[in-house]
């Protein structure tokens, strides 16, 4: 006689349902910035009309739902403490405002996801960011360099334990 198995604990959403949701939560935050739409229209509005539908000839990836909304009202409930992280790791050097608004949209949502999400390793959440900015920005680019130290900077000051030997040429 065979032992009965353990239950199986939920399915987690699949990695490109999750990266359409990041995706999803920039776009949302640049829409947001760009013309002054509440988060609570723009989730609506993408969850009903963008994710997984079809708009001017261009096919939006499903996205998980509830992971998008909880990075979307995160982010919004925590940007005064975000920018404050992104305005220390940005330096002296850069102002904070001086950053184009799709760069802010990346940085916040991953840095909210840094300082938030403490399910999701630091590697995944970096690398994740990165391919989102990549839709944006060429390949190696500066921005993209630019993302990736800001990024690490974050994980840093948030999650100094799990950053451990972790470096930007690491990813």
């Amino acid at each position: 006689m065979t032992s009965p198995k353990p239950p199986r604990s939920p399915r987690r959403s699949d990695g490109r349902s999750r990266s359409a949701s990041r995706l999803a939560v920039v776009q949302a935050l640049y829409q947001m910035e760009m013309s002054g739409q509440d988060s609570e229209s723009a989730l609506r509005e993408f969850i009903e009309h963008r994710m997984g539908q079809e708009l001017e000839g261009e096919k939006y990836a499903e996205a998980d739902h509830k992971y998008f909304s909880d990075i979307l009202r995160g982010v919004v409930a925590r940007q005064d403490e975000i920018d404050r992280a992104l305005a220390r790791a940005t330096g002296k050097t850069w102002s904070f405002d001086r950053i184009d608004t799709t760069m802010r949209a990346i940085l916040r949502a991953g840095s909210y996801e840094l300082i938030a999400n403490l399910t999701v390793p630091v590697r995944v959440i970096v690398h994740e960011y990165l391919s989102v900015a990549s839709a944006f920005y060429a390949e190696k680019s500066d921005d993209i360099v630019f993302l990736s130290g800001i990024l690490f900077q974050i994980a840093r000051q948030q999650r100094p334990d799990e950053l451990g030997t972790l470096s930007p040429a690491g990813t």
